[in-house]
């Protein structure tokens, strides 16, 4: 692994830092927040015309930028440091490389030059609490969490050659705007069962969509159902789709470790910031050697989670990513978005704390760090099974027979 920045991923983080500050201010966040849809669809704009980002690690066949997976997770630094509202991850991150990696050549052209223009978002349905698990990032892929043939979940049928879905799936990321949603359903009974991934138009007929009230808003969720809608199959169903998933899963936990690195550190700058004009028995309180320490502390969790996260994009553009290449590369994700989630939480915490008073105001935006590394952690962990799935995967649990 190369520790250096080329000059192009330079200029990437460098431009998206300069638009977010002008577009994506404090104020900005909360007018976002408010709308129905839960993002500004300017700036979202912005980001595909001006940037590309939508399309950032989508092949230039399709209208990407054709660069590597690890720049889109590098730019997710950015985005993360002002919490910024929009359908990156939903789109980009989740369902975009579904589609690329499963998708018939119709798919992929009808689908993925509207995701890089930006003209069309898109959402990962599966049913809840099974995201996580869904994205092998915290148990095993064989259970049931699809429906499993039995009531809840969602199921697909076959009706006269059309494929039909009935179901629900809620805290469904950013599925009450998305204009394509990629569900993932049960289907073929007990025998044959297995879960295949399916293309639902978000105008199909028999779809209903609720935004639901979420800890943290800048993660706009959703409750779907599908009350016998029209779906096309994504790819054939001899697909692959657990492993796609798999593969998503890694690249989305180095994707979401990134953002927490860049919103931790966000945190900790503007919390030595106030520290240095706050005063208290006079002197400023950022000079008192307990608040060092504290602050210390948060600087060297950072600093690691930051080298994790690196480490885990760099993995994740192995040849197991749809844009990755070289070779085969471990899978790390998990482990790095842990340890990022953690120095988040950290960060936020101690940032809370040490604003005093008016850390604890809802007109403060540390709040807002703080729920998202908490709903990070209830959407994609927890962190303690985020780390026993990755020793499982390493066989670091297994119990040795010794002879007698």
């Amino acid at each position: 692994m190369d520790p250096g920045f080329t000059a192009e991923q330079d200029g990437i983080r460098r431009t998206l830092r300069e638009l977010l500050h002008r577009r994506c201010g404090p104020e900005e966040l909360r007018a976002a927040l408010d709308t129905p849809r839960g993002h500004d669809p300017a700036l979202w704009t912005a980001l595909a015309e001006r940037l590309g980002l939508p399309g950032l690690a989508l092949p230039e066949a399709y209208g990407g930028v054709g660069c590597p997976v690890t720049d889109l997770a590098l730019a997710a630094e950015e985005t993360g440091r002002v919490l910024a509202p929009s359908p990156l991850l939903a789109t980009s991150v989740l369902a975009a490389p579904l589609v690329l990696a499963l998708g018939t050549d119709a798919q992929r052209a009808g689908l993925l030059p509207r995701i890089c223009d930006g003209t069309l978002t898109a959402a990962l349905a599966v049913p809840a609490p099974a995201l996580a698990t869904a994205l092998d990032l915290t148990g095993p892929q064989d259970g049931d969490w699809a429906g499993g043939g039995r009531a809840g979940g969602i199921q697909a049928r076959r009706v006269q050659g059309v494929w039909r879905l009935y179901g629900e799936a809620a805290q469904v990321l950013d599925g009450h705007s998305a204009g394509a949603l990629v569900v993932a359903a049960h289907t073929g009974g007990f025998v044959r069962s297995r879960t295949l991934l399916f293309v639902v138009a978000g105008d199909a007929s028999g779809l209903v969509r609720t935004r639901q009230t979420a800890l943290d808003a800048t993660r706009p969720q959703a409750r779907v159902q599908l009350r016998d809608v029209r779906a096309e199959l994504l790819g054939g169903e001899e697909a692959e789709v657990t492993q796609a998933l798999s593969h998503a899963g890694d690249f989305a936990a180095a994707f979401l470790a990134c953002e927490a690195v860049g919103a931790a550190d966000r945190v900790l700058e503007r919390t030595v910031e106030y520290l240095g004009r706050r005063e208290q028995f006079g002197r400023v309180i950022g000079s008192f050697q307990a608040v060092q320490h504290r602050l210390a502390d948060v600087y060297v969790r950072i600093q690691a989670a930051r080298s994790a996260a690196y480490y885990a994009a760099w993995a994740a553009g192995g040849p197991g990513d749809p844009g990755g290449s070289g070779p085969p590369r471990e899978r790390v994700g998990g482990l790095a978005l842990a340890q990022a989630l953690e120095a988040l939480r950290r960060a936020a915490a101690e940032g809370i704390q040490l604003h005093g008073g008016i850390g604890f105001t809802w007109e403060h935006e540390a709040h807002l760090f703080f729920k998202r590394a908490t709903g990070d952690e209830l959407l994609f962990g927890p962190v303690h099974r985020l780390r026993a799935h990755a020793a499982e995967g390493a066989r670091l649990l297994e119990r040795t027979e010794v002879p007698v």
